[in-house]
C-alpha cells in the first residue's frame, strides 16, 4: 500500500484498509527494533517539528523515530521561529518544505494544521490540536490489538471531558469496527459533527455512542480510558472542571463494573488522584506505559509510510 506524500492530520482522512496497513507496519518495526535489526528506512531524511505546546512522549518518541529509522528529526518551538513573530503560516510552510520531507505540527487551533499543509507540498503530521489527537489514537489501536488479539468487537468506555483524545479515539473505533462509548457530563461531550462523522465511518453507526453515565458507559467494556480533566489553555477553569467531572474518575469501585479482564489507558500526563487513582495506575489492569512506548512504534510506521 503506497501512502507516501499524505499527510496525517485526521483518522478520519484513511480508510479501514489504511490504519490497518499502518498498525501492521508499527507491529513489524517494533519487532525489528526488539530483535536488534536496523531499520533505516528514512536515511538522511529530516522532519520539522513544531511544537507550541510543550510536549514529553510526542517529542521525544518522534525524534527518536526519526533517529531509529536514520532520518533527522528537528525540534522547533515557537521561540524557535518566526511565527511566533508574525510570520504567516504560508510563508512558514513554503520555506520547511524545501528543507525537509516533512513537518510534524503540535499547537491550538486545528484550523493551522489543515493551512500548513494546503501551502506545504511535503506530509504534515498533526501531533496534536484542540480537535484531534491522531497519532495517539494510533499508538492506542496498537495497544489494544496487542493486549486483546484484536480490535472489532471491543467495547471500549472513555470517561470524562470529550475532547481531541476523545474525538480521535471515536474516528479509530469507526474504522476498526470497535464499540466506543464516552461518558462525559453535560458540556463537556464531544463535538457533535464529530461524533456524526464517526458514525458515518462505521459500519455499525450504534456502535458509536455519548452517554452520561459513566457507570452504564464502562458496563462489561474491555478497555477503560480517560484523560485529564484540565487541558493545556483551560487553567483557569480547572477548579469547575474537578467538580463537574469527580464522578467520571476511573477507580477500584469503576473496573467492577468493566469486564473483569478489562484494561486500563491513558494517554498522559496523568493527574493522579483527579481523573484516574494512583492504585488503578499502578494495578495490574493498567496498560498504561505499554501504550506510552507504542507511541514510538506507531509514529515509525506513520513516518515510514508517509516520507
Amino acid at each position: 500500500m503506497n501512502l507516501k506524500g499524505r499527510d496525517f492530520i485526521s483518522l478520519a482522512d484513511f480508510t479501514s484498509e489504511e490504519i490497518w496497513y499502518l498498525l501492521e507496519l508499527a507491529r513489524e518495526l517494533k519487532e525489528k527494533q526488539k530483535n536488534g535489526t536496523p531499520h533505516k528506512l528514512l536515511d538522511r531524511k529530516t522532519l520539522a517539528m513544531i511544537f507550541q505546546k510543550s510536549s514529553t512522549r510526542t517529542r521525544v518518541s518522534f525524534e527518536a523515530a526519526m533517529y531509529h529509522l536514520g532520518g533527522l528529526g528537528m525540534f522547533l518551538s515557537k521561540n524557535d521561529l518566526q511565527i511566533g513573530r508574525g510570520e504567516p503560516i504560508q510563508d512558514t510552510a513554503r520555506v520547511l518544505e524545501r528543507y525537509c520531507e516533512g513537518i510534524l505540527i503540535r499547537t491550538y487551533s486545528h484550523q493551522e494544521v489543515i493551512d500548513l499543509a494546503h501551502y506545504a507540498d511535503v506530509p504534515v503530521i498533526n501531533g496534536l490540536t484542540d480537535d484531534y489527537h491522531p497519532t495517539q489514537a494510533l499508538a492506542d489501536l496498537l495497544t489494544i490489538w496487542e493486549h486483546k488479539g484484536t480490535l472489532a468487537g471491543m467495547k471500549l468506555a472513555y470517561v470524562g471531558d470529550g475532547n481531541n483524545v476523545a474525538h480521535s479515539l471515536i474516528l479509530a473505533g469507526a474504522l476498526t469496527d470497535m464499540e466506543v462509548v464516552v461518558a462525559s457530563p453535560q458540556g463537556y461531550q464531544p463535538n457533535p459533527e464529530i461524533v456524526a462523522k464517526a458514525k458515518s465511518l462505521a459500519k455499525d453507526p450504534t456502535k458509536i455512542k455519548v452517554l452520561i453515565d459513566p457507570l452504564e458507559a464502562v458496563f462489561e467494556a474491555q478497555i477503560l480510558y480517560t484523560d485529564v480533566w484540565t487541558s493545556m489553555g483551560q487553567e483557569e477553569e480547572m477548579q469547575e472542571r474537578k467538580k463537574v467531572l469527580s464522578k467520571y474518575q476511573i477507580n477500584q469501585q469503576m473496573l467492577k463494573y468493566a469486564d473483569k479482564e478489562a484494561i486500563v489507558m491513558h494517554c498522559l500526563p496523568a493527574h493522579r488522584g483527579e481523573e484516574i487513582t494512583n492504585d488503578v495506575m499502578e494495578g495490574p489492569q493498567s496498560v498504561v506505559f505499554d501504550e506510552a512506548e507504542n507511541r514510538l512504534h506507531a509514529h515509525k510506521a506513520i513516518l515510514a509510510a508517509l516520507l
